[in-house]
């Protein structure tokens, strides 16, 4: 579904990533693990379109993305989740919702998955039109998770969405983020929590100082030396 091919990236002179190789296939939850600076959302801005390739190849089910603007983008079926809990605060529950569906398609459907969205978070539909800005953090990251179902997204990146939440309920995020591959929903986890990433992946790539340092199942990499020492403190 997604294949990423010798990418280097940078801002301005300064390199992030430097050829790196990654591949997502339909179907899967891969993990992307990496401390805070390791390149991780600098990978997922390039493949969405904020942040242009200085060299390299990324294709999204056999197109070449890597020239498309953002909007092209999220046409063809992938959508981003920023880290932050990035909300309208001063829209409601709601209204930010309905800024998800922001193609034709997913607006035609938005109703649905309005109704779609509120199951898995229930707590959205109870606050619905309370202002977003009043919502805890953990309800904040369950919003944006739900905004960017919205836009009815075939691949579904997702950068940290553990950070800053209580362990209760990043493990009620996560129960429903492991449910999306069963939903038809693809999706591409960028964390620093290796266990909790790991325990629900499939597979997972370790970026360190923009390079891919190891990749495996979900399984390899929560037995590796490498990430226990690295991310587990163990």
């Amino acid at each position: 579904m997604l294949n990423i091919k010798n990418l280097d990236a940078a801002y301005g002179v300064i390199p992030v990533l430097h050829d790196v190789n990654l591949e997502v296939a339909e179907g899967e939850l891969v993990a992307l693990l990496g401390a805070n600076g390791a390149g991780k959302t600098t990978l997922l801005n390039c493949i969405s379109g904020v942040l242009p390739a200085k060299a390299g190849t990324i294709s999204f089910r056999g197109e070449s993305i890597g020239q498309l603007p953002s909007d092209q983008i999220v046409k063809l079926g992938i959508s981003q989740i920023p880290e932050g809990r990035k909300i309208f605060p001063f829209l409601s529950v709601r209204e930010n919702l309905l800024m998800g569906a922001s193609t034709r398609k997913a607006w035609k459907h938005k109703d649905r998955m309005m109704d779609k969205v509120c199951m898995l978070f229930p707590i959205l539909k109870e606050r619905s039109e309370q202002r977003a800005s009043l919502m805890s953090g953990g309800e904040q990251q369950m919003l944006v998770i739900a905004r960017g179902l919205m836009a009815q997204p075939k691949l579904l990146m997702i950068d940290e969405p553990s950070l800053g939440l209580s362990p209760l309920i990043m493990s009620q995020i996560y129960d429903v983020i492991k449910t999306f591959p069963a939903d038809g929903i693809t999706v591409l986890l960028s964390e620093q929590n290796a266990l909790h990433a790991l325990e629900i992946a499939d597979r997972g790539y370790v970026l360190q100082d923009g390079h891919v340092v190891l990749e495996g199942s979900g399984d390899f990499l929560l037995h590796s030396d490498l990430v226990k020492k690295a991310y587990m403190g163990m």
